[in-house]
Parts: structure tokens; C-alpha cells; sequence
């Protein structure tokens, strides 16, 4: 740290006295500074954008005295060369273990089931390394410190360094022993304490293994140095062979395969923690005439918010004033800028592309979406998978049966060769090799890495057993309205009767529905509007159920609506244009019917318009073996269009929200698994009914709630990305398994030395040891490769 430099304002405006950054420590010219702060009439110079702020969104905890003690590395720059010291959980704060998220306590520990240790619940933050991630490295590189010279001294004979006949054998025992004593006795401490654990849960897992190799090999080599005339079997030779090394090698070697487990975990946290750093640490809050930079935890509902060229949208709210275009891709996955006006809702942690805007907040803190999506997702990675039953089955007899062929082991080689000390290196490498760490990872590092992979592509994923009953559908049903169709209607064609004007036809049409809330009627408003259509006056305006609007224009009788409104009113129909409305053109239409002054003067028609891209999603999901059967509540002709637009042959028109839930629970007797998609609370039931509810997250809360995948683009190519995320997770999940099954039946019989009659081979502990942390890091690597999978 610049000790020698002022901590933090520059006392010379010109630059000739050298400041530090307060946040980092990093000498600053500022001079040449790019960045600074005012606070409190004081101005602070920063070495980057990043570290200015922080600063502006909590000064006092970059200027308390304690923070300039805190130990800088290189040229002071804390942030950029050494990891960011580790601080403690708040009180209270659940914790939950990786492999079984059914154990919850309250503060830090290990799991009673498989001796992991466990990790804060809910939403990770960046605290730094893991106090666990930083303990094991500093353990496993003393123990590495220590083995070395532990292997030269043991294997140096066999690569031609006598260096028995330097020290003197009698003398060589006793080094080995003061150099393992330390790996064995301190840093294997963690290992010896699950162990123990293990044994008093009645849990046996990995560390049961590790605990009884580890030490079968340490108190028999303690015995064959203190007492060696107790081993008959070595007469004849100088003395009965020793195992230090073995010992110290294989508590480091499982060290290393800890540490690099942990740092992979962390960093399948990464996502998360990515979409978490999407909001902004600050927000730009407008009273009155100023506008200040606050900590975004200080913004408020209510309060306005400018929202600059290329910042990130600090919370989710309203435009209230100016025109640009949001990137929504973080969150959506589709890739075309939004336009933003007056009125236009704006998410937290989408990016304003171009103009500048001001927003209302509305939704501030845990409430916004960008954390309600954090917080699903966090969820769904601790969720448990249907294929981790069988191995945790497995899992279950695994160390036991282990155990048992240690045993068999150890006795075929004694009475094969009256030989303790090759005994006990079977059975020793039997307990080391054998991993059902590896099982046990198998499962939840895939939907760990597969549900943060989701969430990066807009596919938010309720619980891991979602995504794998997803991948084994076989049967889609859709629902029109919002998921193949945009869900908002438009003005299609306006066909007045032969001698009247198609603007005259609009402008009544427009006129009669000015009084209604429909989301036809808005259709009409406003395609009138931009067609230019003149404004007329209604008097008299009535809604008649289920037929349409009646009204008088200029004191002369109007309506707007079906056949059975127009003969009510006694205006006449046209047989031509009632022909046309029969016919294929407007099939896919809603068809109102326009009357003035007592005769039906044209039609105007509304369209729900196919979502671009619908067919394409629809061509590929069927081409991945599904059955794509359309439900919905419209009418048979428009429905049918739709269905003929894209290709689809099993339609379910007028369909209410009971005829859905019983199309679902008639096609799961049929045996088929079915999955639902929709977007609307008429959806909620069969979405509940299906094997698999997919909801559209530009639809309706209820359908989310009852949903198990939510798509935040809201269309049928979020479908497309989700089967094929679905299909990877499985697909990995098996692969993993797959590893560790084959691993562990290769590998056992290969240490208990059923080769050796054939090649001569016997497996040493220490090579066990690293076979053992290399089958959990394979897993892990594997799951890994999740993250770059193509949807």
C-alpha cells in the first residue's frame, strides 16, 4: 500500500500532489484522473469507473480508518491482483448442502449424509473465496510442501538416488515420520472430522473411505517403525516396509481434487451472479430540478429516475418522459432493442441503448423482477433431479460393499503371501480409489450449471425434476392466444359495400367502440387513429351482450357487431358481403359487421397476428419428436387459420379452461407425458394437470405460480431453447453418471489387485488418491461444459 500518499481527496487542484484511490488503494493523478466524487465538499479520484461506484453508493466504508488497513498486494490494487477478503454471513443465514438441499441449518457446518460442507442458501453473493475454499488451499499446499520431500526420500532408491545409504536407514523411518506426522495429524483434520461424522450419523460416505485408508496406512507404518519385530512377515530384510508417504500423498492429492471441486462450484455460481450484477450499484434520482446519484438500496417506489445513454435500468418501473430503445437480451434472450415511450414499462438490468429517460420506480429491492428471477433460480439449482434416486441408491450400499471388498482384499493378500504390508496396500488403495463423491456430484452439479445456463437464455426453471420431464415429453399442447399469436389484436381489413368509402366504414366503426374497454375495441381505435379516420360523435351508446354496440351518429341509428346484432336492428345484411366474411380471406379473423342509418355499410376485421418465427419453432419442436396439438378458447375459423398457418393438424377450438385441463388429463391416460404451454389464467388449470407446465412470462401470475419452466421472451422459440436445455441437462446428467459408474467398477477391482496375476500390476495408494479426485473433477468438468451448450 502507497503509505506515503494522502488516503483518499488531492490536495492540489492541478494534479502535483498524488492522491489514492479510497476504494482500492491505487495511486491517482488527478491530473490525469478520468474519475472522480465529491463528497461531503470534498473531490476523490479513482483509478477506474468501477471503483468511483462504489464509492458514490456507501463513502463511509471506503473512508473509515479500518479499510486503509486491510493489506493491498502489487501496487496496491486490491481488487485486480488477490481475491477480496472473505466476509461473514449474516446472522441467522440458512445454510444447505450441494447434494442434498433437505439439510437446512442455521450458520455454517457439514452435512450428516455425505460430509460436504454446506453452503449459505438462496442467492450467492460475492463475499470472496469460501472460508472452506481458502482453508483447504492453504492445507493442501503444506501438505504438498511436506510430501515431496516424502517421495523423493521414499521413491528415490527406485529412480536411482541412494538416499538410504545418506541418511542411513535406520534414520530414514524416523524422517518420513516427523514429515507425514504434520499432513496427517493438522491438515487431514477436516478429513478425520467427517469421518467421524460419517461413523456417528450412521452415514457412510467418501470420508469414511478416506478416514480409513488414510489412517490404516499412518498407524501401520507408526507400529513398523516403533515395534518391528512384531511383523514376522519381513525376516529376512532390514526391516517391515513403511507407508508415510503414502499417507501424506494421498491427504494431499484429495486436497487438490477438494480444491479444484470448490472452485468449480463456484464458479457455476457465476451465472447467477452475473444476472444479479446486471443492476446498476447506483441510480440517478430526480428532485425537483437536481438530480444525484444514490445507492440503488435508497431508491424508493414513486420516485423518478433518469435513466442516461447506455446505463442499465436500475429497477423495474414506467417512462414517464423521453423516447429510446432497451436491450432486453440479458433477460428475454431476444436480441432486437425494445422501444421505450411515455407509458412503456421498463425491467432492472435491462440496458437503455440510445436517448435518455425518465422512469417512475415502482418496483424496488427483492420485489423487482431481475430479483425474482435470481431468487427462482437459486432455488430450482438446489432442487433435486428424479435421476439422483438411483444414485443415491447406490450411493446408499456403496461405501459398505466397498468396505466389504477392502476386507476380502486384505485377507486373499495375506494368505496369498503371509504379507501384511501388501495386504494392507490393497485394501488401502481398495478405500482410497473408490469415489462415491463422483456419484453423488453426478447429478446436482448438471442442474446446477443447467439451471444458470437457462436463466442466461430467458428460460427460468421452476425445479430440476422440470427440466427432465420436459426432455422425456412427447405430446405439446399450445394454447393460441399469446404463445403462437402476439395476444394483441390488430386492425386487418375494412371492406365497405359497394358506393361507400372504407374511411367512412373506420370512422364509425371507431366511433361506436370509443366507449368500450375490449381489446378488439382498442384494436379498431387504434388502427383508426393511424389510418387518419375522421372523428365522429355517438349519442345513445349501449353494449348488447355477446352481439356488440349500438348508438345513434348525427341522430341517425349505428352499430357495430355479429349477424344476430344486425337483424335485432332490422339492418339488412348483404348477401355478397356475407359471403365474403364465410369465406377464406378472413378466416382467421374476427369479423364485426358496420351499420349506419339503418343499412350495413362494410365489415371491419381484427387480427391476432402469428408470432414471427412461429413456424420455424413449430417445424424444429416436431422434428425433436413431439406431438404439437393447438387449444384454444377462440373460434373454430380463426383458430384453423392459425393452425394451417403453421402446420399444425390437431386443433382444439373453444376450448374453456375446463375443456383444456380435460384435454391434459385425457391425453396423460392415453400414456402420453405431456407438457403445457400458455399465458393466460385460463391456462392455469392445465398447466397444473400437465406432466410439465411452460408458462409464458409475458402472461398472466397464475400461470407462472403453476408453471415449472417460465419463458421470459414469451414464444415458441423460448420453447425450442428449453427442450434443447432440457435434453443437454439429461444428456450430461447420464454422462456423469455414466463416469462415475465405470470409474468406480474398473477401478476397485484394479486396487483390490485382480491383475496382478495376470500383468504384475498393483496399484500404489497414491495413484488411487489421484484416480479418486480425478473422477470427482471429470464429473465436474463435465457438468461444466452445460455452460457453453447451444439453444
Amino acid at each position: 500500500m502507497n503509505e506515503h500518499l494522502p488516503a483518499g481527496p488531492a490536495h492540489d487542484q492541478h494534479g502535483s500532489t498524488p492522491t489514492i484511490d479510497p476504494v482500492c488503494g491505487m495511486s491517482v493523478d488527478p491530473a490525469t484522473a478520468r474519475w472522480s466524487a465529491q463528497h461531503e465538499g470534498t473531490t476523490y479520484y479513482f483509478c477506474s469507473e468501477g471503483c468511483r461506484d462504489k464509492f458514490v453508493a456507501d463513502p463511509a466504508r471506503y473512508l473509515a480508518p479500518e479499510h486503509f488497513a486491510l493489506p493491498m498486494h502489487g501496487h496496491g490494487h486490491q481488487h485486480e491482483h488477490a481475491p477480496a477478503p472473505s466476509q461473514p454471513m449474516p446472522k441467522g443465514t440458512i445454510y444447505t448442502c450441494p447434494m442434498h438441499p433437505e439439510i437446512r441449518q442455521e450458520g455454517p457446518g457439514d452435512c450428516p449424509i455425505c460430509g460436504m460442507a454446506l453452503e449459505p442458501a438462496g442467492v450467492p453473493a460475492e463475499t470472496g473465496p469460501s472460508p472452506e475454499l481458502v482453508d483447504f488451499t492453504r492445507r493442501f499446499w503444506i501438505s504438498a510442501a511436506l510430501s515431496v520431500p516424502l517421495l523423493i526420500l521414499s521413491m528415490g532408491p527406485m529412480l536411482g538416488l541412494p538416499v538410504d545409504r545418506w541418511i542411513g536407514a535406520p534414520w530414514l523411518g524416523w524422517i518420513e515420520f516427523v514429515l507425514a506426522t504434520p499432513v496427517v495429524l493438522w491438515a487431514a483434520l477436516p478429513f478425520f472430522r467427517r469421518f467421524r461424522n460419517s461413523l456417528v450419523n450412521r452415514s457412510p460416505n467418501m470420508w469414511t473411505l478416506i478416514g480409513l485408508g488414510v489412517a490404516a496406512a499412518y498407524l501401520f507404518s507408526v507400529a513398523a517403525l516403533v515395534f518391528p519385530n512384531a511383523f514376522p512377515m519381513t525376516a529376512g530384510m532390514a526391516g517391515p516396509p513403511v507407508y508415510f508417504e503414502s499417507s501424506a500423498v494421498i491427504v494431499a492429492l484429495v486436497f487438490l481434487g477438494q480444491v479444484l471441486e470448490l472452485r468449480a462450484r463456484e464458479e457455476t455460481g457465476s451465472s447467477l451472479r452475473a444476472l444479479l450484477d446486471l443492476a446498476p450499484k447506483t441510480a440517478r434520482r430526480i428532485v425537483g430540478e437536481a438530480e444525484t446519484d444514490v445507492p440503488l438500496e435508497a431508491v424508493a417506489k414513486g420516485d423518478l429516475l433518469r435513466v442516461r445513454p447506455g446505463d442499465a435500468v436500475p429497477v423495474d418501473g414506467v417512462v414517464v418522459d423521453g423516447e429510446s430503445h432497451a436491450d432486453e437480451s440479458m433477460l428475454t434472450g431476444e436480441p432486437l432493442p425494445v422501444a421505450k415511450r411515455g407509458g412503456s414499462s421498463v425491467t432492472g438490468g435491462t440496458l437503455n441503448v440510445e436517448g435518455s429517460l425518465v422512469m417512475r420506480a415502482e418496483r424496488v429491492g427483492a420485489e423487482t423482477r431481475l430479483s425474482q428471477i435470481v431468487a427462482l433460480v437459486s432455488e430450482a439449482q438446489r432442487s433435486r433431479a428424479p435421476m439422483q434416486a438411483l444414485a443415491d441408491r447406490v450411493a446408499n450400499w456403496f461405501v459398505l460393499l466397498v468396505v466389504a471388498v477392502a476386507v476380502v482384499a486384505f485377507v486373499a493378500w495375506l494368505v496369498a503371501t503371509r504379507d501384511v504390508s501388501q495386504a494392507l496396500v490393497a485394501a488401502v488403495s481398495v478405500l482410497i480409489i473408490a469415489c462415491p463423491c463422483a456419484l453423488g456430484l453426478a447429478t446436482p452439479m448438471s442442474v446446477l450449471v443447467a439451471t444458470g445456463r437457462g436463466a442466461q437464455a430467458g428460460v427460468l426453471v421452476s425445479n430440476a425434476e422440470a427440466l427432465e420431464r420436459f426432455a422425456g415429453a412427447d405430446t405439446l399442447v399450445i394454447d393460441k392466444t399469446g404463445t403462437l399469436t402476439e395476444g394483441h389484436p390488430v386492425l386487418g381489413d375494412v371492406i365497405p359495400v359497394k358506393g361507400v368509402d372504407e374511411g367512412r366504414v373506420l370512422s364509425v366503426a371507431a366511433a361506436l367502440e370509443r366507449g368500450s374497454a375490449h381489446p378488439i375495441a382498442r384494436a379498431i381505435l387504434k388502427g383508426a387513429e393511424a389510418r387518419g379516420a375522421r372523428r365522429l360523435a355517438v349519442a345513445g351508446f349501449k353494449s348488447v351482450t355477446g352481439m356488440g354496440i349500438t348508438g345513434l351518429i348525427a341522430a341517425r341509428p349505428a352499430a357495430l357487431g355479429n349477424k344476430a346484432l344486425m337483424e335485432q336492428q332490422g339492418f339488412a345484411v348483404p348477401e355478397a358481403l356475407e359471403a365474403l366474411t364465410r369465406g377464406s380471406a378472413l378466416a382467421d379473423a374476427t369479423v364485426n359487421y358496420v351499420a349506419e342509418a339503418g343499412q350495413v355499410i362494410g365489415v371491419v376485421a381484427v387480427r391476432d397476428p402469428v408470432k414471427t418465427g412461429a413456424k420455424a419453432s413449430v417445424d424444429a419442436l416436431r422434428a425433436d419428436g413431439l406431438d404439437l396439438i393447438m387449444a384454444t378458447g377462440d373460434a373454430a375459423g380463426p383458430a384453423n387459420a392459425v393452425g394451417a398457418t403453421l402446420g399444425l393438424t390437431r386443433i382444439e377450438a373453444g376450448a374453456t379452461p375446463e375443456g383444456k385441463h380435460a384435454l391434459v388429463e385425457k391425453l396423460r391416460r392415453e400414456g402420453r407425458k405431456v407438457a403445457m404451454a400458455g399465458d393466460g389464467v385460463n391456462d392455469a388449470p392445465a398447466l397444473a394437470a400437465a406432466d410439465i407446465g411452460i408458462a409464458m412470462g409475458t402472461g398472466s401470475d397464475v400461470a407462472i405460480r403453476q408453471a415449472g419452466l417460465t419463458l421470459l421472451q414469451g414464444d415458441l422459440s423460448a420453447i425450442v431453447r428449453a427442450r434443447h436445455l432440457a435434453r443437454a441437462m439429461v444428456g450430461n446428467i447420464k454422462g456423469n453418471l455414466w463416469l462415475a459408474f465405470v470409474y468406480n467398477v474398473i477401478g476397485i477391482p484394479v486396487a483390490a489387485g485382480v491383475l496382478y496375476p495376470l500383468t504384475g500390476w498393483l496399484l500404489s495408494p497414491m495413484i488411487a488418491a489421484a484416480a479418486m479426485s480425478l473422477s470427482s473433477v471429470s464429473v465436474i468438468a463435465n457438468a461444466l461444459r452445460l455452460r457453453s451448450v447451444k439453444l
